[in-house]
């Protein structure tokens, strides 16, 4: 049975699920090499979200509301 039945089978009435497993077969080269690679990105990605936390005030965007301070959002 190939990739593609079987996936559409795993999926039957779901589209966005569908969608999903023909996205993830089209790119399956790609996604079994992520998962079998002993690096990864990790790394980089913190250093991107850090940046990216410390631009967000510059951009009149507050930084992240912790859950345990009171605010005036009532959040």
């Amino acid at each position: 049975m190939g990739g593609d039945q079987r996936a559409g089978r795993t999926a039957a009435g779901l589209p966005s699920l569908q969608r999903f497993a023909r996205h993830l077969q089209r790119d399956l080269d790609a996604v079994t090499a992520g998962l079998s690679q002993p690096w990864n990105s990790g790394v980089v990605e913190g250093h991107v979200n850090r940046i990216k936390m410390l631009k967000r005030p510059m951009f009149g965007r507050e930084a992240i509301i912790s859950a345990a301070e009171p605010s005036e959002y009532g959040l």
